[in-house]
């Protein structure tokens, strides 16, 4: 069976009955979005493979050692890496501990965190838009803490070396951050600050010795 197809199997699987944080939205919507994301920018069968299944061993009874033995060492190493490691600690040591291990881990697992984290913000954004701050009601910390999270995963996440999503991540938060700055197209769910420019225009402003 392909790498994808097995690990979209035994993900939906095992996600199964779970939901988006107070949403209806079954949880497999997200690591399969993770999943495309990376698919999308040309990755390995192996990282999309990890993207899919980098919650399973955090939230589900699957195992690293069932990881391994069904997708391999490369893919089990990944989703070690995007697991947070002790769940009994408080939100913040979890976080922090996030932060400084990003800094070092290996690319692919800083680039399926950053598609994790990709998907996480637009989410939100397309929330905020549709539903108002009411939003940040659902999480276990409030939207200050929730930009120092990832302002700083951004961060970490670029600390050893750059790569194309990392791009993507920093204008999602800017735009669910920074809000004042942009207005929203709310039925195209868009950027329009500085009118006639799309999102590589803009990325071009930012980044102009971008490839």
């Amino acid at each position: 069976m392909d790498l994808i197809d097995k690990a979209l199997q035994i993900a939906s699987m095992a996600h199964e009955g779970q939901y988006r944080k107070n949403t209806k939205i079954p949880y497999i919507a997200h690591p399969v979005a993770v999943g495309m994301i990376l698919q999308k920018a040309g990755y390995s069968e192996e990282m999309v493979a990890a993207g899919i299944l980098h919650d399973t061993v955090e939230d589900t009874d699957i195992t690293m050692e069932d990881i391994e033995r069904e997708f391999g060492i490369e893919v089990v190493r990944i989703v070690e890496g995007c697991s947070e490691p002790d769940k009994s600690l408080s939100w913040e040591e979890r976080k922090e501990h996030t932060i400084e291990f990003l800094k070092t881990a290996s690319e692919e697992i800083r680039v399926v965190a950053c598609a994790d984290k990709l998907h996480n913000v637009r989410s939100i954004r397309q929330d905020v838009v549709q539903l108002g701050e009411v939003v940040w009601s659902r999480f276990n910390r409030g939207r200050d803490q929730q930009e120092w999270y990832y302002s700083h995963v951004l961060k970490s996440l670029g600390h050893s070396s750059t790569f194309p999503l990392l791009e993507e991540l920093e204008m999602e938060i800017e735009r669910l951050f920074k809000r004042d700055k942009f207005s929203y197209n709310k039925d195209e769910f868009s950027v329009t600050k500085d009118a006639g420019l799309d999102k590589d225009d803009i990325l071009d402003r930012k980044h102009p010795n971008r490839k």
